[in-house]
């Protein structure tokens, strides 16, 4: 049946051609500097390692205090993550609050929702009062229910949380898009933009505060101590510093922390379609499945619909293309579809307790900083990381500290039945992705196509480009040694353990890995 279904919207999807390759809207519009890769030795105050929407405000936040710092990055600036988002800015998680409530305490949901809120202050103010211009527009923020499941439960419980805790949102029973539902959480005063122009702008900023950029510059470890040493892969030469802040993906180090088995990594796909219906106002997310998220942008007095959802674990699906076509049906459905320019997907890490971790990488390692985990919810959390980090380094108080700490005190029975959970899937991937008795041959594969094959008595990962060349790789993931799978529709390796990425030449897309695959 499934196979069936996945046929079936493709066929339908076929009607519209979708790009040949990935590409983010947002950064197919914003042209950056480039920068060049650290050549020597460097000695610095405040070393931050990884240029996302994290590691960028931190930055600049930390050189407006005065702080030597420089920004590190594996590849460009503002390409992983933060440069593949949906880009709301919203204090509405999902059902977030009704989860705190139960599984922490109401204080601690109110704390998540004004420290989200902080940190959306804090992005409108950046933007009036410098004049930034990224189509920085206040929404209305919808979650809803499309069929009259056990989630339309979940959502009415999440407007009792609202109302119990004083949120300032309203139950609605239709959506101002031609899409019905059971019922909806619409949430004011929330807001969208274009992310890449906003962090262009303190990107500037903080060159022009003194701030130093390093691309190209892979961080593969750090040696923790007084005065921290970050070794640069494949070079005698390194970084010394008082202060390492880590806004990557996985965390640059970790000292022990364990985090590749306490964050669980998936991906999810998205569309930037110019539709034939004008798109009318507010930003939408599915809490049922499968999930959806809809919201506008302008660019060039044109209006484009951000149209996302279907996520999975990573590595873990054997047809990703699928997910575009069931986006694009979707869309036409909801809107119809004049043209899609851009599709893309982004890989977000998840908790075990769906908090983001903010702060100290361990309670053992003061001068070493992390954010991460923000469960798809980067432009608020990641923010507000970089002003706690700030906070933190200064020595100000801060009174979102202990709910974000990377060290704090989960509810015990949730956490090991998500520890568990998580881990057992890492652990049968070890096992079943050495044994597969499906794998093709070399010469079956057409031009710009991947696969596991079978070559010369050994499980190889393969991909024939455009030009007919063939590019062979080792499929053991580098980081703990499961077996990466193809994703065609990234033209990528993606291990489903840990959610390391690498290019169809074995280079590494996202981490944890920090080394290529054998090329073979």
């Amino acid at each position: 049946m499934k196979d069936d279904t996945n046929k079936e919207i493709t066929r339908k999807a076929a009607e519209i051609e979708l790009p040949e390759a990935p590409y983010s809207f947002w950064r197919a519009t914003t042209e950056f500097p480039t920068f060049a890769p650290l050549a020597e030795e460097l000695d610095v105050e405040i070393a931050v390692v990884g240029a996302g929407i994290t590691g960028v405000t931190a930055a600049y936040l930390l050189a407006k205090e005065g702080k030597q710092v420089a920004l590190f990055e594996g590849g460009k600036v503002l390409n992983g993550t933060t440069g593949y988002t949906t880009a709301k800015v919203t204090s509405q998680h999902g059902l977030i609050y009704d989860h705190i409530r139960n599984h922490f305490s109401d204080e601690e949901a109110i704390l998540y929702y004004e420290a989200a809120e902080e940190a959306k202050s804090f992005m409108q103010r950046i933007v009036q009062d410098n004049g930034v211009d990224c189509d920085w527009q206040e929404e209305t923020a919808y979650v809803y229910v499309e069929s009259d499941s056990s989630e339309l439960k979940h959502l009415k419980k999440e407007m009792d949380a609202y109302r119990e805790l004083g949120i300032p949102g309203e139950w609605v029973e239709s959506l101002p898009i031609p899409l019905r539902v059971e019922g909806a959480i619409a949430l004011p005063g929330q807001a969208r933009f274009h992310p890449l122009q906003y962090l262009k702008f303190l990107l500037l900023e903080f060159l022009r505060l003194g701030g130093t950029i390093y691309e190209h510059t892979m961080i593969e470890e750090v040696e923790n101590g007084d005065r921290p040493r970050l070794l640069v892969q494949d070079k005698e030469f390194g970084v010394n510093c008082d202060i390492v802040v880590s806004g990557s993906h996985y965390p640059v180090t970790d000292q022990n922390g364990f985090y590749f088995a306490r964050l669980q990594p998936e991906r999810s796909y998205t569309l930037a379609i110019r539709a034939e219906t004008p798109f009318e106002s507010g930003m939408y997310i599915s809490a049922d499945d499968p999930k959806h998220s809809l919201r506008s942008a302008t660019f060039d007095d044109q209006q484009y619909v951000i149209v996302g959802g279907k996520g999975h674990r990573t590595g873990q699906e054997e047809d990703t293309t699928a997910h575009y076509a069931d986006l694009e049906v979707f869309a036409g459905n909801l809107l119809g579809i004049k043209e899609v320019p851009y599709r893309w997907s982004s890989q977000d890490l998840y908790s075990l307790d769906k908090l983001p971790c903010i702060g100290q990488l361990t309670s053992d390692t003061p001068n070493i900083y992390v954010g991460t985990a923000y469960a798809k919810w980067g432009m608020t959390s990641g923010t507000l990381a970089a002003m706690m980090i700030t906070d933190m380094i200064t020595g100000r108080d801060n009174r979102y500290t202990d709910l974000f700490s990377p060290s704090r005190k989960t509810p015990v029975l949730k956490r090991m039945q998500n520890a568990i959970s998580h881990n057992l899937t890492v652990a049968k991937e070890l096992v079943t992705g050495k044994v597969d008795f499906n794998l093709r041959k070399a010469d079956e594969l057409q031009p710009d196509e991947g696969a596991v094959i079978w070559q010369r008595g050994k499980r190889t990962g393969a991909y024939r480009d455009p030009e007919g060349k063939l590019h062979l790789v080792d499929t053991t993931c580098t980081h703990m040694g499961c077996e990466v799978q193809w994703n065609d529709a990234e033209r990528s390796w993606d291990c489903p353990c840990h959610g390391g990425r690498f290019d169809y030449k074995g280079e590494v897309l996202e981490g944890p890995p920090t080394e290529a695959l054998k090329k073979l």
